[in-house]
């Protein structure tokens, strides 16, 4: 599965974990300004903003895990299997399918007002990508300055949240994500105090016991409770190199190790790769589960005003620093 987050300092972070038993082939993409994007139901966009992020490119067409904007407006899509709805076409929307959905907001809004408002007409349909790549069930974490967004299509119509946490996981939909937060209201980053019971002399017994009873599973609705108060609690200051630091520890707290997971299939879920962008100076820093040094790309050390994309593949292989 797969956990989004955002964190700002002097900068405004964004980024995401993405948790699944295989890859597709996943590269840092960048998309720039007049690279044709031609909607199935919508027509073309030949004129746009710039984007940077994490795809799989088939056909010649980045299919966006996550990506950013050159405005500093960020969107990713999560897994929400079992949740998700596309309707049929309507006459009266703009019909987008799902996997032109990042590209359709990103590539038209500046800012989250601007992106609510695309929503208002939006109507996420059915129509997948191609008969050998089926339409993934999934719902969207928008965000910008301070600002964030959840966006869901479920039976029961298109849902915009506004997401206070800045976090989003999978299942369940994220307004029961959100009031499930109500049962760690007693969660401090303090030691705890005996509430128990004052007839029993109970006490702490080693340092570090602050969070206690913070879930540690890997459900989704579990990482949801852990990303939001590791993010929500997070302290650093405010270089790059910090700031992506601690950005890279609060998603590290969900991480997926091999072995904890075992699907039906017999393989494993482990987070392939985590992500953090600097949406302010366009910057995509990525790990994957084989690579733990932070590698980065700056889309605005490439041209952005070409039509072709520009593509890095991953660097897997595990890098060691040696000190003597």
């Amino acid at each position: 599965m797969c956990t989004a987050a955002t964190y700002e300092t002097k900068d405004f972070y964004f980024g995401r974990t993405l948790d699944y038993e295989f890859s597709y082939g996943d590269e840092v993409t960048i998309t720039p300004r007049n690279f044709g994007f031609n909607f199935r139901r919508e027509g073309s966009m030949h004129n746009h903003y710039a984007l940077i992020g994490m795809a799989h490119v088939e056909d010649n067409y980045p299919l966006y895990y996550d990506a950013v904007n050159e405005k500093g407006l960020g969107m990713a899509g999560l897994n929400f299997v079992g949740n998700a709805y596309y309707p049929e076409e309507r006459k009266d929307k703009q019909n987008i399918s799902p996997f032109e959905f990042i590209p359709w907001i990103l590539g038209q809004c500046a800012t989250i007002g601007e992106a609510k408002e695309k929503l208002a007409n939006i109507n996420l349909v059915d129509i997948p990508f191609s008969k050998t790549l089926p339409q993934a069930q999934l719902h969207w974490i928008i965000a910008g300055h301070g600002q964030a967004i959840t966006v869901e299509s479920t039976e029961s119509g298109l849902h915009v949240y506004d997401n206070l946490t800045g976090v989003l996981t999978n299942n369940p939909p994220f307004d029961e994500q959100m009031f499930s937060l109500n049962n760690y209201m007693y969660l401090s980053t303090r030691e705890p105090e005996n509430r128990f019971c004052n007839k029993l002399p109970l006490q702490t017994y080693s340092r570090g016991m602050g969070a206690l009873g913070l879930p540690g599973d890997l459900s989704s609705q579990s990482r949801f409770v852990r990303a939001a108060f590791v993010k929500m609690n997070s302290v650093s200051g405010t270089s790059e190199e910090e700031s992506v630091s601690q950005f890279f520890h609060i998603l590290g707290s969900v991480n997926q190790p091999k072995g904890c997971c075992i699907l039906e299939n017999g393989k494993y879920e482990v987070t392939l790769y985590t992500s953090c962008c600097n949406t302010d100076k366009g910057i995509y820093y990525y790990t994957t589960y084989e690579n733990h040094q932070i590698s980065g790309i700056n889309m605005y050390h490439e041209q952005l005003d070409t039509i072709e994309l520009i593509r890095y593949p991953l660097l897997r292989k595990e890098q060691f620093h040696m000190q003597n």
